[in-house]
């Protein structure tokens, strides 16, 4: 009995001892609970409890990136739409963030799918294709607003997926294509506009200066030279030959 009574007492020690003590790590904070009731927010470092009279909950301060599931949503001009997002949130009340709601993480992943939800169905589909950034702005501010009385802050929201109905995605097929069709018709035309204007101006000036004409048909001439052709055929204007004509008639008369 003499040894055995201070080993047990030994043992009971050790036990009370491990309860006790906690260490905790750089990011985290210990929301302490005497007899039920709140104490206040220990860490980092060791920590001394009273056994059987004080708990602690610890709190990770850490940045949290948390997928919110994907939401189907109609915009706001009627088309079906399936989106998701990623939030990135921290706790920086530790005491609010475990007092003041039942499951933090549980609830922010809830109000941001709703949040989601009725962002989404405010927007156009050209709005939520072209103008994400606006978007996840109006999500991360809602949600910071409705979490700072949990603590929370909430730093980041990004849209990642916008899945759109298979019918949607051909017509916006159709579109694109017809859009692409039109600008090169558009281009095509100014090019035979911009043509036009060239050959105007060039007959202008061939109008005012004949010598012209006749020079670019000697270019023309040397270009089809240098190519290796067996038969040439080259028209021959008939100014070249009005200066012979008019001679010959003086010579005549």
């Amino acid at each position: 009995m003499p040894y055995i009574l201070p080993s047990t007492f030994l043992v009971l020690f050790f036990f009370i001892l491990a309860n006790s003590l906690r260490i905790l790590r750089e990011y985290e904070r210990g929301v302490v609970f005497r007899l039920g009731r709140f104490v206040g927010t220990r860490g980092p470092g060791l920590i001394v409890l009273v056994p059987f009279i004080e708990k602690m909950v610890r709190v990770s301060l850490r940045t949290i990136a948390m997928d919110v599931e994907p939401q189907d949503v109609i915009t706001k001009d009627n088309v079906s739409v399936r989106v998701n997002a990623v939030l990135y949130f921290r706790v920086i009340e530790p005491e609010k963030a475990i007092i003041d709601v039942e499951n933090f993480l549980f609830t922010t992943s809830q109000l941001a799918q709703t949040t989601l939800r009725s962002v989404v169905g405010q927007a156009e589909l050209d709005e939520l294709l072209a103008e994400r950034d606006k978007l996840n702005t109006r999500v991360q501010t809602i949600l910071d607003e409705a979490t700072d009385p949990w603590g929370i802050k909430v730093m980041t929201v990004e849209l990642k997926d916008v899945d759109l109905p298979m019918e949607m995605k051909r017509a916006m097929a159709k579109q694109a294509e017809a859009e692409r069709e039109r600008r090169a018709k558009v281009i095509h035309a100014e090019g035979e506009y911009q043509a036009s204007q060239r050959l105007s101006d060039a007959a202008v000036n061939i109008e005012d200066h004949p010598v012209a004409l006749q020079l670019r048909y000697l270019q023309a001439l040397t270009e089809i030279a240098a190519e290796n052709n067996s038969t040439t055929l080259f028209p021959v204007p008939i100014d070249l030959l009005t200066p012979f004509l008019k001679q010959a008639k003086e010579g005549q008369g």
